[in-house]
């Protein structure tokens, strides 16, 4: 596919997920909860996740927040991604994707959507709005099922909570 073709879906891709987010709100009920931020552009996500009854599958990941294009829709990509991946297969998926970030990974076939991000890698800065909500995602799964008082950050910080 030419190069100037990968561009406009990735546009398109983006602004549609970004005009019509189909993973906006909370979850019912609330099994993991966690607030993200990056401080660099504004962005904010309030990301909820409904665990299957053994807890350790996701049944949906919804998510409410304020940011710009890249930030909500790759917030969007990820919950429908995510849905009825375990745990393991969640926190891989994440890294997969930081992967993807650097230039050192895409997804297989069947994730093959998660892929039109790829095009952010070229904007450098734009790196962590696309990444912030798996970053949230990452610490919402990593915590027990107590909320942490304060956002994530996928800025460089001692403890990566702000």
């Amino acid at each position: 596919m030419a190069l100037e073709n990968l561009r406009t879906l990735y546009q398109q891709v983006i602004l549609e997920h970004y005009k019509k987010p189909r993973h906006r709100g909370k979850t019912d009920p609330v099994d993991r909860h966690q607030r993200g931020h990056n401080p660099s552009c504004g962005d904010t996500i309030d990301l909820t996740v409904k665990l299957n009854a053994s807890g350790d599958r996701i049944e949906d990941v919804k998510f409410e927040g304020e940011g710009c294009a890249i930030a909500m829709a790759s917030a969007d990509l990820m919950a429908d991604a995510m849905r009825g991946k375990s745990l393991t297969e969640a926190l891989e998926m994440v890294q997969s994707f930081q992967n993807m970030m650097k230039g050192q990974a895409e997804f297989p076939r069947e994730l093959r959507k998660l892929n039109v991000m790829q095009g952010v890698a070229q904007f450098p800065v734009r790196i962590k709005c696309a990444t912030l909500t798996w970053h949230t995602l990452k610490a919402a799964i990593e915590q027990s099922s107590e909320p942490s008082a304060g956002f994530i950050s996928n800025e460089a910080s001692p403890e990566g909570v702000l």
